[in-house]
This record gives structure tokens, sequence and C-alpha cells, in this order.
């Protein structure tokens, strides 16, 4: 068969379903400066989906650090990988910073979150080593495993006991091979808003000989009394050997760090291949990055802010009926049941006439018959978005429990 013909045959889980009004649905296209009200379609909407938890994206001291760095320096500075001609002291500044804020000997800097997280994975172990892994994993972590050439067990997600089990089988085989284990598991885990069993995890190392990689892309900023995340929040800081997260959610901006031992973090500069082989972040995200740090370490009004926003998110969804979960973190995922027509067409209705945005997630994310509308709260919201949003969910419950949405078609057909 031809290649591209097979592919044409088989779109996949989510290109099938691009014919249900493409850039409405998938790839949407909001506009305007970045805040909670932004236009989408030529209305405005109240957004819950934007990763921008303390509101950074369009602070004032931001606004102007990331322009005055990009006058300056432009976007191509430094040119070349890190490695060969892409490293600047503002490079090492930032490491140091984040190294002192995260309580680790050292970070290493990395471009993205999902290349970096695969490409630390990849450097980490070889076909002698086993992965033991949280089986909620972000798509980036599953991705790094599927580089990894040696074994990887998998256990329920935050179930402690599976992974003792999985742990003494990785033991044996790691006894045999000469080996070592690797546990990686999220900080915050992006979809259900739980916490990863950080605490749990720890206290297995009493009894096995493993090292903990802890993703923490949604608790960098927003989890623990300073922001430096779910171990923090937890008190298990001192025991992840390898802390990573990226700048895209409470920072807004782009590229990751992995912080851990100094030794370990040198190991990394000189084996991970997507650094070795890629150009350095630009000067502007790194001298942004520099404000964003300092902002979120010296201005703790922010994360304030955005738990006051949390907390009357989630209890108002609660006191309505709402399930939202076991979310023990910002992220608030509120479940409703209905097929995909159904969630289409219920996204469309909160949309179009409640002028709600916010995330919509079907099969195979969630398990066949499940809607997930996302909300992600952030500092910059306010409490009326609150009342607005919530009156507005409970119109459009009201409808998918009588069935309107299931008679409105297939087409995503707006529900007056």
């Amino acid at each position: 068969m031809d290649l591209f013909e097979k592919l044409l045959q088989d779109k996949g889980p989510l290109g099938r379903h691009k014919f249900i009004d493409d850039n409405y649905y998938m790839f949407p296209k909001l506009e305007g400066e970045i805040a909670p009200r932004m236009m989408f379609k030529g209305q405005e909407v109240l957004t819950w989906s934007l990763n921008n938890y303390l509101g950074l994206a369009n602070h004032p001291e931001v606004r102007k650090v990331d322009a005055e760095a990009a006058a300056n320096w432009g976007l191509g500075y430094p040119m070349g990988a890190r490695m060969m001609t892409g490293n600047s002291n503002y490079h090492e500044q930032l490491e140091k910073e984040l190294a002192k804020f995260e309580e680790k000997d050292d970070v290493m800097l990395l471009n993205y979150g999902y290349q970096g997280i695969m490409s630390v994975i990849d450097a980490l172990v070889d076909r002698k080593d086993v992965i033991v892994y949280d089986a909620e994993s972000h798509a980036c972590i599953i991705d790094g495993l599927r580089l990894h050439i040696g074994k990887r067990f998998v256990y329920p997600h935050n179930d402690m006991v599976s992974l003792e089990k999985q742990l003494q089988r990785a033991t044996k085989l790691t006894e045999e091979s000469g080996g070592g284990i690797l546990v990686i598991t999220e900080g915050v885990f992006g979809m259900s808003g739980n916490q990863g069993n950080l605490k749990g995890i720890a206290a297995l190392k009493s009894k096995y000989n493993f090292k903990l990689l802890v993703d923490d892309a949604h608790g960098f900023g927003t989890m623990g009394k300073t922001g430096a995340g779910t171990g923090e929040e937890q008190g298990v800081q001192d025991q992840i050997d390898l802390y990573f997260s990226t700048f895209a959610k409470s920072m807004a901006s782009i590229g990751a760090f992995v912080a851990g031992e100094a030794e370990i973090i040198d190991f990394l500069r000189y084996n991970t291949r997507s650094q070795i082989y890629a150009k350095s972040i630009p000067m502007p995200l790194i001298i942004g990055g520099l404000k964003r740090l300092e902002i979120l370490r010296t201005q703790p009004q922010h994360k304030d802010n955005l738990w006051k926003i949390v907390h009357a998110v989630q209890d108002g969804f609660r006191a309505k009926g709402f399930n939202i979960g076991t979310t023990t973190s910002p992220v608030t995922p509120v479940l409703l049941k209905g097929d995909l027509y159904e969630a289409a067409n219920l996204v469309r209705d909160l949309r179009t006439n409640h002028g709600i945005f916010c995330s919509m997630i079907v099969y195979p994310v969630v398990p066949k018959g499940v809607i997930m509308l996302r909300i992600i709260p952030t500092a910059v919201h306010t409490l009326e978005d609150v009342k607005v949003t919530i009156a507005a969910f409970e119109k459009v419950k009201g409808k998918l429990d009588e069935g309107i949405y299931a008679k409105a078609g297939s087409k995503g057909a707006t529900v007056g």
C-alpha cells in the first residue's frame, strides 16, 4: 500500500473527527491580549483554557523586560547549540537561580518541556535499566518511555501497593542485569488535577534502590509554600532525585529545566541529545525567565490570588453538585456524561450563547461516555468570572440531562 494512502485511510484518534467544524473545537483561535476575556470567532469569551496560572503573560514588568530583551539581543542570540556557541552568563545565571529556588545542587535548561522530558529519560537509562511509571503519565513521558530499549513496568495511578510489586520485579531484573531503576511520576497530573503520591513513593526508598524523576509542569509556581512545587507541598523535595518542569505554565513562556545533584546534571549536559544538537534558548526568553522567576519568588500575591480563584471555582462547582473528581491542585476537571456529539453541541452552546471558553476533552483521553470540561483558573480571573461561569455550566448541564444536545444533530449546531 502507498504510505500516504494508508495514512489517509486512518487519520488517527483525533484526526478522524476533523469534519466536526475544524478551528472551532480543534485548533481554535483566541485573539487579543492574553487575559481572562479574549475574542473567539468575533465574540468576546471568558476563557478558562490558558496555562497562565500566575497571570504573568501580561504582567507589566514581564512585558517591559521581554520587549527590552528582544530589542537589545534580538531573537538569534546566542547563535548555535549550547555546548558549542550558545552559552551565556545569563543562561548560567538562570540555572543557578532555579537550582537555589528548588533547593537542588544544579539545573540544566532545556528548550521545551515535551522534548525535554523525553530527552532526559533517554539520557538516563540504557537496556540494562528498568523504568517504573504511573499509568496516567503525560504523553511526553510515554514518548520518552518509547525511546527506552530496556524493560518498563507500569502501576495504576497512585497505587503504592502495585508500585511496590513493580519495584520488586524491577529489583530482581536489575540484580541480574547490573542496571538501575528509575521511577517516573508527575507532581500534578494535568487532566485530573490529582497530585502524584510523592510522599508514598519516597517512603519506598527505604526498601528499594531507585531514583525518582518528577515532572511537575503544573506544580511549579502553584504548589508549596514558596511555589517550589509539589515536592515542597508534600514535604519531600529532598527525596526527588530529578525535578523537572516547564516554563509554559506558571512562567507563561517557553523552555524547561531539570534540577538535581550537580554531577548528574553535568552528566545530562554532556549526554542529552536534544540539547547537544539543538540551538540554545534565545536570549529574550532567558532574560524574561529571570524576571518571571524573580516575580514568582518575591510577589507571593499572585499565587495567593490564584488559590483564591481555585477555591471559589472548586467549592462553587461542588456546591452545585458537579463532579470535579479528586483534584487537589488548580487543575479543575468538570466531568459530565455524554457522547462526542452531545459534547460538541454543549461546548458550542457554552461558547456561543454563554461566552464561556474552556477545553473539551473526550475519548480516547477520557473513557467513552465521559465529557471532561477542563477549567484552568488563573491569578487574573475574578470572583465575578467564577460566578458567571458556574451559572452557565448549570444551564448547559440541565440541557445535557434533558437530552437536548443529543437531539441537536451531529454537527455541533447552535443550541438556543
